[in-house]
């Protein structure tokens, strides 16, 4: 994603345009797999060394805060970054630790639907997000049907 629509995300939310919030989008882009804090903190260094790590972490929770990017956990309660803020779900492989979005359309109905039909008695349904749990037999990129 280019600088300037970085700069056009964070001013549509009404955020500061900061060096550092654009280095942050830009790595959780260009990184592409859902990194971890960690990552990204290693990925912006280069260009950065004098970023602060709790200055990384703040940006991140104002980035997810404002629908920027998405927070995702895995089962070993790792928090991971996701720069598709679109509806989607994940696959996720408890062996290597690695998510792939998973986008399906008649899937994202079918549980709309569902829950628009049944309910859950006083709750109310802000976003459903899936997180199919297995084991990818080929090293593919992201799964779309």
């Amino acid at each position: 994603m280019p600088a300037k629509e970085i700069r056009n995300k964070l001013s549509t939310k009404g955020l500061k345009i900061t060096p550092q919030r654009i280095a942050i989008l830009e790595a959780i882009e260009k990184l592409n797999n859902h990194p971890t804090a960690e990552n990204i903190i290693e990925y912006i260094r280069r260009n950065h060394p004098n970023i602060a790590t709790a200055t990384v972490y703040k940006v991140l929770d104002a980035l997810a805060s404002n629908n920027l990017i998405k927070k995702v956990k895995t089962d070993r309660d790792i928090m991971r970054y996701d720069a598709i803020t679109e509806n989607h779900h994940h696959l996720y492989c408890a062996e290597s630790d690695r998510i792939e979005d998973y986008f399906d359309t008649e899937l994202n109905e079918m549980i709309g639907d569902y829950f628009a039909k049944k309910g859950i008695p006083d709750f109310e349904i802000d976003d459903i997000k899936l997180q199919i749990i297995g084991k990818f037999t080929k090293n593919t990129g992201s799964a779309t049907f």
